[in-house]
């Protein structure tokens, strides 16, 4: 493997592990109850939370993605960067509106996953499965875009 190849790898597998980490501290402790709640509705109020909850969130990413840079001397370029960021926010922004992901769901024979155990009160539920596996999976694009390679 050529050593420009060996670096992307190493950015991707550190890329990757940031970003996962960042996703779980940006859903779980940084967003408020408020946007939790209201980042789904319909309209304005849905849109607003929605969009204060991702901006939040790309913030945290961006954070953790300069420092791992800086103290493990990754050498991201940050057009690949912002690039990787706005990949991130936009799949985040479009599953947590959540008609699109429940229309997803639908579309590929998830429907009656997604349904496990809504309107119990549980927090398991199908639809959070999806979008959790779905956020890391777009984590994972996200830091293949970081990570590119150096000839570009």
């Amino acid at each position: 493997m050529p050593h420009s190849d060996q670096t992307a790898a190493v950015r991707f597998a550190a890329t990757t592990a940031v970003f996962t980490a960042a996703h779980h501290v940006g859903d779980y402790w940084i967003q408020t109850h408020d946007q939790a709640l209201a980042k789904g509705r319909p309209g304005r109020e849905g849109r607003r939370a929605c969009a204060a909850h991702v901006a939040t969130y790309t913030l945290g990413q961006a954070v953790a993605l300069a420092a791992a840079d800086r103290y493990l001397g990754l050498g991201i370029r940050w057009r690949r960067a912002a690039a990787g960021l706005a990949v991130s926010a936009a799949t985040h922004y479009l599953a947590d509106r959540r008609a699109p992901l429940e229309a997803i769901a639908e579309r590929i024979g998830k429907a009656e996953f997604h349904d496990v155990g809504r309107g119990h009160g549980c927090l398991g539920t199908g639809a959070g499965a999806l979008d959790q596996s779905w956020h890391i999976g777009w984590c994972a694009v996200a830091a293949a875009v970081v990570a590119g390679p150096e000839r570009t």
